[in-house]
């Protein structure tokens, strides 16, 4: 009869590789920083940030756009920002009518605009409906970014800015996706304020970001 789970199997050793995943982002601060003024100007600019992935990192994709339109920390307008991922009726309308690789990429050509900067997700670099919808936006010329795992995968030479986590494990490569894409968030926001010089409050919001 096989044994139980052991605390430091499960947990001891989820934190430690979770910690040394997370201390790797020190060497991609150059990267993450490209890749958060890339955004920033594309929304001074008028342009929108659009963002995929599947499974997990389509939960991520929604994850980011909230705090994107939403707010991440402060006060201040929504920002443009959509998920691929949420429409289901478009989902599984393009699938069914031509083929679940272009879930996305037909979504980039209906919303996306020059100027504008798409992020796809894949722990792997290499699910095809994200390549083709980074593929879809380099005809468009649309920014390209890739957060991946180790490698980079096919998505590494679509990708103007590439985020390749050390790892080929998905958790931890989907955390330190999101630890990424919450620093990213803080930039942009800090941008924004310091480039709009009176935030726009809404009624009965309060000034920090309250938990959920």
């Amino acid at each position: 009869m096989a044994s139980g789970p052991n605390a430091a199997e499960v947990f001891a050793k989820a934190i430690a590789d979770h910690l040394d995943v997370v201390r790797q982002l020190e060497s991609h601060q150059p990267a993450l920083e490209a890749i958060a003024r890339a955004m920033a100007a594309a929304l001074r600019q008028g342009g929108k940030i659009l963002w995929c992935g599947n499974g997990g990192s389509a939960a991520d994709s929604q994850h980011m756009a909230a705090e994107i339109v939403g707010r991440f920390r402060r006060e201040r307008r929504g920002l443009p920002s959509i998920a691929l991922t949420t429409d289901t009726s478009i989902l599984t309308a393009v699938a069914n009518d031509f083929g679940f690789e272009t879930v996305f990429a037909r979504q980039v050509e209906a919303l996306g605009a020059r100027g504008d900067v798409l992020v796809g997700l894949s722990t792997s670099g290499n699910s095809r409906n994200v390549i083709a919808a980074l593929e879809a936006s380099r005809r468009m010329n649309i920014i390209t970014v890739a957060f991946t795992g180790s490698g980079g995968g096919n998505m590494a030479a679509l990708a103007d800015h590439l985020f390749a986590v050390d790892s080929r494990d998905t958790a931890r490569i989907q955390e330190a996706h999101i630890l990424a894409g919450h620093m990213i968030c803080d930039w942009i926001e800090l941008d924004w304020l310091a480039s709009h010089s009176t935030p726009v409050p809404q009624a009965g919001a309060a000034h920090t970001k309250e938990p959920r």
